[in-house]
């Protein structure tokens, strides 16, 4: 039976076990809208692409499967492009479907035209125009293949309107298996040898899609052999935090001690990690120009391996199913004694440091991970708010920490609303800071639309924090650019239909939470914060003084 291209699309999303869409709807589009309404998949209608990107990325971290979104053309796909740059950079499985002009049309700058194959080549994995109506199903299940093949990333579909609109009798492709993982003796056997000559070694596990049975085989491998595990930037829910081999992250605003011992090490193994600039302080730690130790890089797609480093052994293939058969084998020898200094460190770091004012956000992070369930989602963009989260936080369960590798600003609302959505029965924080939030504030309208019960935390300083942490680095008390008006954010949330409070005491924050929870829905809790509250490390004046000897010097 003959349909159109967009019932076409959406049947074939909904071969490929597509749950759920997210979009800002467009006219060249809109036969995929009708076949989405056909089928029954669920529409989530954001109120700009880039906030509805950033949904389906982390549709794409919490369930494991591409997230999709649709958006429409020229500016629609322009504003998209922040969402497929945090799935390329994050690894992320994710496909964006973007209207297109008609074919007739092409090559005579008609309204909106974009060549998508030039604007995304960079950031994408792979992408296309469907010129033909009876291809969609091969073109859908390519996608599918390569969002989800070696390093998961984003794929980018272009559908011209008159494509889309036209009819076919094209029949369905259904999703092919996936391939079958595994790992040899051999290289087993190669990775208990390097590890064996090592006297500091690190454990480093990576990659976009992490589950709880992976976390658990992490906590298995590490306890048996004595290892210490540290995790990439972003990535603490990998591993119980609380576990004796847990001893950190190696990311923006790392303990200094856990650099040295990255520094120190004289063996990585890194399970899906590319140890990348975040993780090595801007290859401070560890330079690939004379990397000074032996790395066994296991990694799902082979041209990384040899990109950076030079690794001995360097193994191509799935770093969850090496971990799987890790967890089984038995140590060559163990190093508990360079495990247990490294926890010491941790531990030490774990201690709260005092930053001024009546909020502070140290009391915040950690009044929050000593009373949230241990399964509670955060989510968070880019801000220093974000160093008090990574160093005082301790996340206990996988994929409770939904946030961009990438370092987006933004991320974090849209984030915390894909992940209600997704488990509408787990507390769902957003951590954001004022010039975080403002990105896409607007998407507290989507959240009341879709019911979904995110709790925002804004830490308010008044000004780009990171930015003027920078700058007053470099260019000390040369301010320019980085402060901000901010609206009322409580009023803010009210005239959305949430609950909204400003928290000026920090005794008062638990009792605000409690609040905020007890209503089910919508809220946000602002914490204005005092000005000279910049890092967790230094005030604002300290961080100025330290740039103005650094400068004279």
């Amino acid at each position: 039976m003959a349909r159109h291209g967009g019932r076409i699309l959406a049947d074939a999303l909904a071969l490929h076990g597509v749950t759920r869409v997210f979009s800002v709807p467009g006219e060249s589009f809109l036969a995929a809208l009708d076949g989405l309404y056909d089928v029954g998949i669920p529409n989530t209608v954001c109120r700009q692409e880039g906030g509805a990107a950033m949904m389906a990325e982390a549709w794409g971290k919490l369930t494991g499967r591409p997230g999709i979104c649709f958006v429409t053309r020229g500016p629609g796909a322009a504003n998209a492009s922040a969402g497929v740059h945090v799935a390329r950079q994050d690894s992320t499985p994710m496909i964006l479907f973007v209207g297109q002009i008609a074919r007739s049309d092409r090559d005579r700058e008609a309204f909106q035209e974009v060549d998508y194959r030039q604007m995304f080549g960079g950031l994408a994995k792979w992408v296309a125009e469907i010129d033909q109506t009876d291809r969609i199903p091969e073109y859908v299940a390519r996608a599918f293949d390569l969002a989800q093949s070696g390093r998961p990333g984003p794929v980018v579909l272009a559908l011209p309107e008159d494509m889309l609109s036209a009819d076919s009798d094209a029949p369905d492709l259904p999703p092919a298996p996936r391939p079958v993982q595994g790992v040899s003796a051999a290289q087993l056997d190669a990775i208990s040898e390097a590890l064996a000559g090592a006297e500091r070694p690190i454990v480093v596990p990576g990659g976009a899609l992490w589950s709880q049975a992976d976390a658990d085989r992490l906590t298995a491998f590490a306890q048996g052999w004595g290892l210490p595990v540290a995790v990439p930037f972003r990535r603490q829910d990998y591993m119980d935090n609380r576990h004796p081999n847990y001893v950190g992250d190696l990311g923006v605003g790392m303990n200094g001690r856990l650099g040295e011992a990255l520094t120190a090490a004289d063996c990585i193994l890194s399970l899906g990690s590319r140890l990348g600039d975040t993780l090595t302080a801007g290859y401070e730690l560890m330079n690939p120009r004379a990397q000074g130790r032996r790395i066994i890089h296991v990694y799902p797609d082979p041209d990384e391996i040899g990109h950076l480093w030079r690794a001995d052994p360097g193994i191509a293939a799935c770093p969850r199913t090496v971990l799987a058969a890790l967890a089984g084998t038995e140590a060559p020898r163990r190093w508990d004694d360079w495990t247990a200094s490294l926890r010491a460190h941790y531990e030490t770091w774990q201690t709260p440091k005092p930053t001024p004012g009546a909020v502070r956000m140290e009391q915040v992070v950690c009044w929050l991970s000593a009373n949230l369930p241990e399964d509670a989602i955060l989510t968070n963009g880019a801000g220093n708010y974000a160093s008090f989260v990574h160093r005082y936080f301790r996340f206990k369960r996988a994929r409770t920490q939904i946030a961009p590798t990438s370092g987006s600003m933004g991320y974090g609302l849209p984030a915390a609303i894909a992940a209600k959505i997704a488990h509408p029965d787990r507390t769902v924080i957003c951590m954001a800071g004022d010039g975080c939030l403002q990105m896409t504030v607007n998407e507290l309208s989507t959240a009341a639309q879709e019911g979904a019960g995110v709790i925002v935390i804004v830490a308010n300083n008044g000004r780009y924090g990171t930015i003027r942490m920078h700058q007053e680095k470099h260019y000390p008390g040369r301010v320019s650019g980085t402060d901000l008006f901010n609206p009322d954010f409580p009023a803010l949330v009210r005239a959305y239909g949430g609950h909204g409070e400003l928290v000026t005491d920090g005794a008062d924050f638990g009792a605000a939470f409690g609040r905020a929870q007890a209503g089910g829905g919508l809220a946000l809790i602002e914490l204005r914060l005092d000005p000279e509250a910049l890092t967790t490390g230094a005030t604002l004046s300290e961080t100025r003084a330290a740039g103005e000897k650094a400068t004279k010097g």
